[in-house]
This record gives C-alpha cells, sequence and structure tokens, in this order.
C-alpha cells in the first residue's frame, strides 16, 4: 500500500515542483509517508486550486499552535495551518502546512476551493484564533458565541481547576440566552419578499428527531425549507484539549466517546496513529482479533441506525427487534472485553487480553443467527412501501457533491462511488479478507440505508473468516513501546513489572514525529493525526471525524423539500453528535 501510495504522491510532488518552483515548498519527513510540503500563504489558494482536480477531496483542515513544541519543523512558525487531501481514485494522500506568526495569523479562506472548508476554518479560528479573510462568515462553531480565548491554544487551560470556579448570574444568563438567539440577517437570510414572509423555525437543540445535542435553524415558506442553519458544538466536551494532558495510554477510553456507538473502532484509529510513530509491529492474532471486534461495532452501530430510520419515518416496531439483536450483540462483546458500549479494549501493540475461552460458540452462534432476522427486516422495513415513499429520492446528491463536501462511508458509497479503505487501501490485516463493498446509485435517503444494510451482511461474512481461521500466537506485540507490556510477563521478572508501572503511571514515550492514520469507521473515515514532541502525552491530537462534514453538509441536500423530508435525510445521515462536536 505505501509503495503504491509513494509512487503515485512522487509525481504529484514533482509536478508542484515543476509548476511553482521547488523553491517554493520545504518537504517534511513524516512517519506516516504521506507527502507533506510547506509553502507561503502568498502561493496557498494558486497551489490549492491547482491541486483540486486531482485532490476533489479536502479530507481535514486544522491548526497546531506550535510554540511550545522543542522538536517542531524549521520551517514552522507560531501557528500552523495543515490541509489534508484527499485522492480516492488513485489512493493518494497530500499535506500542504502554512505557517503564521502569532501577531499575523492570517490565511487565505480556501471555500472557494473546497465547500466544505467553511466548517473546517471556522473551528480553526474557534480553537486557534487564525483567521481566514474571504470567509463568508467566520464565527464560531464549537465554542459558545460568548467564550473568552482560543481552547486550543498552548495558554489556555486544560481543566476547570486552572480557571475561575463557574457561576451563572441571572445577568450572565440572559446574556447567554441573548448570543444564542437566531438572527437571519447574520446568515444573509431576508425575513421577506415582495410576494411572502418567511418563518423561522428552531429544531432542536433537543428534539427526537436531530439524534442528539442539534440545533438547525430553519427558514420556511409554510412547510417548504427555503435554508437552513446548522448549529453545532452543545456536546463539545474538548477530546482534542484531553488528549494534550493524558498520556499516550490513557487516552484510549477517551477515544470510545467520540463515536460513542462505534467502541472500539475509535481505538483502532487511534492505536494504529499511535504505532506508526513508535514503529510498533502488531501480531497476526491481534490484527485479526482487532478486525473481529471492530466489524460487531460496525453491525452494533448500523443496527442502531436501522432501527431509528425506520422510527423517524412513521414505524414503530423495527427499533425494538433490532434493539434486541444489539443486546445480544454486547452480551458477546462483554463476553471478550469485559465490557459493553465502551470496552476501550484495544492497547497500544495489540489488544487487552487474549480471547477467552468460549469464545468461537458464542460468536459462531450470532452469525448463524441474524441473517434471518435481516431477511425479516427487509420485509419489515426496507419493502414497506411508506417508507419508500418518504426516503426514495428526498435527499440526492452526486458523487462530485459528496467528495466536494467531505462526505465519506456509506454516505458516499450510496452515490456509486465504489470506495471502502479496507479493501482499497487495506490497513491492520483486511487484505486477507474476501468481501463486497455495496454502492448505491441515487444518493437519496433510501439508498444510503440500502448500503449500511447490506453492510452488516458483509460484516458478518467478515467475522465468520475471523473465527474460521484466527491464528495462533501472541495478542500484544512484544515492543518496548506497547502499552501496557502483557500482565503475566509482570509476574516473572522485576524489569517487567517496572515497564508496566512506568508505562501505566508515566506513560510510554514515544519519538517525536507526526503520523495520521485513516480508517473506514462506521460512519466513514476517521483519521487520528498525532503530533508527538518526543514525550509521554501527545503535543497535538487532531480527530477527523466523518459526521462533522456530514451535518455541514444539509442545507444544501434539503433546500426546496418539506420539513418530514428533513426529518428522514437526518434519519438517513447516521452521525453521532459526539462524532461531530468531539
Amino acid at each position: 500500500m505505501l509503495q503504491v501510495q509513494a509512487t503515485t504522491a512522487e509525481g504529484t510532488v514533482n509536478d508542484l515542483f515543476d509548476r511553482f518552483g521547488a523553491q517554493c515548498f520545504v518537504v517534511q519527513p513524516t512517519a506516516d509517508l504521506i507527502p507533506t510540503l510547506w509553502l507561503q500563504r502568498e502561493n496557498l489558494l494558486e497551489v490549492l486550486q491547482h491541486l483540486k482536480p486531482r485532490f476533489p477531496m479536502l479530507l481535514d483542515l486544522f491548526g497546531i499552535d506550535e510554540r511550545l513544541r522543542e522538536n517542531k519543523p524549521e520551517a514552522a512558525a507560531d501557528y500552523t495551518v495543515v490541509y489534508h487531501l484527499f485522492n480516492l481514485a488513485d489512493r493518494e494522500e497530500l499535506r500542504l502546512k502554512v505557517a503564521v506568526a502569532a501577531d499575523d495569523a492570517k490565511v487565505p479562506s480556501a471555500c472557494n476551493v473546497w465547500a466544505n472548508a467553511n466548517w473546517y476554518e471556522r473551528e480553526t479560528w474557534d480553537m486557534f484564533g487564525i483567521e481566514f479573510p474571504g470567509h463568508p462568515n467566520l464565527r464560531r462553531i464549537l465554542l459558545p458565541p460568548t467564550w473568552e480565548g482560543h481552547a486550543l491554544r498552548k495558554d489556555h487551560p486544560a481543566r476547570a481547576t486552572e480557571m475561575e470556579p463557574f457561576s451563572l448570574s441571572a445577568e450572565k444568563q440572559a446574556q447567554e440566552q441573548e448570543a444564542l438567539l437566531f438572527k437571519p440577517e447574520e446568515w444573509g437570510m431576508a425575513r421577506s419578499t415582495e410576494d411572502s414572509e418567511f418563518m423561522f423555525l428552531n429544531l432542536g437543540p433537543n428534539h427526537p428527531s436531530v439524534h442528539g445535542v442539534f440545533r438547525i435553524a430553519l427558514q420556511l415558506d409554510g412547510e417548504v425549507v427555503i435554508d437552513a442553519v446548522p448549529d453545532i458544538g452543545y456536546h463539545h466536551r474538548g477530546a482534542e484539549k484531553m488528549a494534550e494532558r493524558q498520556t499516550w495510554h490513557s487516552f484510549i477510553p477517551y477515544t470510545d466517546r467520540i463515536d460513542y456507538l462505534g467502541g472500539v473502532m475509535n481505538n483502532l484509529a487511534y492505536v494504529m496513529a499511535v504505532e506508526q510513530l513508535a514503529g510498533i509491529e502488531v501480531p497476526p492474532r491481534a490484527k485479526i482479533i482487532r478486525i473481529m471486534l471492530a466489524e460487531f461495532f460496525r453491525i452494533s452501530s448500523h443496527l442502531v441506525f436501522y432501527g431509528t430510520f425506520a422510527q423517524d419515518v412513521g414505524q414503530m416496531s423495527p427499533v425494538f427487534y433490532m434493539f434486541a439483536d444489539r443486546e445480544r450483540l454486547f452480551g458477546i462483546i462483554e463476553a471478550i472485553t469485559g465490557g459493553r458500549m465502551h470496552p476501550a479494549w484495544f492497547r497500544i501493540g495489540g489488544v487487552a487480553q487474549d480471547l477467552p475461552d468460549g469464545w468461537d460458540r458464542m460468536v459462531r452462534e450470532f452469525i448463524d443467527f441474524l441473517p434471518a432476522r435481516l431477511d425479516h427486516y427487509q420485509k419489515m422495513a426496507m419493502d414497506n412501501s411508506i417508507l419508500k415513499q418518504r426516503t426514495v429520492g428526498i435527499g440526492s446528491y452526486s458523487t462530485e457533491e459528496a467528495l466536494e463536501w467531505g462526505i465519506t462511508g456509506a454516505s458516499l458509497r450510496a452515490t456509486g462511488m465504489d470506495f471502502d479503505l479496507r479493501r482499497d487501501r487495506p490497513y491492520g490485516g483486511y487484505d486477507q479478507f474476501e468481501f463486497e463493498v455495496p454502492v448505491g446509485h441515487k444518493g437519496d435517503s433510501y439508498d444510503r440505508a440500502v448500503v449500511r444494510v447490506e453492510e452488516i451482511r458483509q460484516s458478518l461474512r467478515i467475522i465468520r473468516q475471523c473465527l474460521d481461521n484466527m491464528p495462533p500466537g501472541p495478542y500484544k506485540s512484544a515492543h518496548k513501546l506497547t502499552t501496557p507490556p502483557p500482565k503475566e510477563r509482570t509476574l516473572q521478572d522485576i524489569e517487567t513489572l517496572i515497564h508496566h508501572f512506568l508505562n501505566v503511571s508515566w506513560g510510554p514515550v514515544m519519538p517525536a514525529g507526526e503520523a495520521s492514520f485513516p480508517i473506514e469507521a462506521t460512519k466513514g473515515i476517521n483519521n487520528y493525526h498525532l503530533v508527538s514532541d518526543g514525550g509521554t502525552t501527545s503535543y497535538r491530537t487532531r480527530i477527523r471525524t466523518p459526521s462533522f462534514p456530514a451535518l455541514q453538509q444539509l442545507p444544501l441536500i434539503s433546500r426546496g423539500l418539506l420539513i418530514p423530508d428533513l426529518i428522514a435525510i437526518i434519519a438517513s445521515i447516521d452521525f453521532v453528535m459526539a462524532d461531530v462536536d468531539r
């Protein structure tokens, strides 16, 4: 995989050198081998526009506060803005970086190059105070409008105990309420035309059909959606900030709470990025155990989607059946890991424990049991004429639009884009498995459900292969930075016991460098970009989640439809607010 990526990327880098001159770029080596180039901000937009045809997706855009970094690249200044570009057709990634000084923290907006740069730039301004001239409406997105400071700067407190005790006087409460009022003019919306007066409706932030603490302000002409403004951040907990204060090992449980329906799938992207930094090779048995558990959680997440999707368009029964199946699945996960929704069971270098006695019987019974249930659900839900009338042709978008907005996973495959990281850039042992990648055709709400339903069957197929071909051997690497070392070894010699104690209490010391690792998570591409300064904690942890760009696209696919259509669209996206807000 890396050889193919390096070959295609080498051509892109040479093309940039030929077009703009090699002197315009500084190359930075990284642990993940993704080509990383620094450039001046005055050249940024021209370079991005040149790259757009080859990289139709802006996978991520984020900031780094470099001021306290001891091992920072020579080209770095006070702050860095990072652009992570993705070419799905050629399985190629490219990372561009722009350095800015603290007294001139400005980078031209890329909103006219990629539409989804809008929210990413707002987030970077919100968290770092970096301005993006040319942005249509640069304002806070995750933190409240009244927040003071920029939370991911190194001089901003990381703990509540480092700040003044929270208090909420009546006067302050009134100010906060006033700040949350939706003002249409701030978003370029007219209150009326010559023919009609628009109504503005708050949907959420506490509403059963918005799947979490999510608010969307609607501009309506009767029941027709004229425009919409998604409002996020109510669930923001500062996961990226917390990563800077936790050790590499102790941050693993925090990842479980990002896509809280994805369980160990969250652990996988994180630990594989750490393993890249450390150069850890995971044993074959640990790889297959990881894949089996990850696919169990894919099924679990999709069952929640399936049931709530049917419920949101008017069917009550399916969600009860599907949650019963999920409960049975959790019984297997609990028997293997000791936990259910958030087992935090993956470790740097492998998994926490070996598989228990009898695991194979439980797994085989479940994968033999579920296909007949799925056949029943197909008749009950997907073949239901009312469900089809509510979702077929609703909320459609093309492959080109999906790439423009950074849509990944099943929602991208529903447009006909035949791409899945597990097959097309296999990681963690997926190259050893046979499975199909379901695709849709219309990119509408119904197709998004069809793809996820079929993915459940394909996950069962992968789990069966894990069951039938589970290799022997250790469940964790013997590498010195594997965290923690296998428990049984600590009872044999004092050196391992000391190593275990230090790695758990103080944490392993990771080599200085950068690495990111994208995986095909339950809702699309989840990517952890880690910056190590050669210490026991992460200097910067960036979490790219699939739900964040999915909500940004809502206004595009809901304009001109009715409010009930919007509910069906929201149901079909399959997002989690903790995955959006982090």
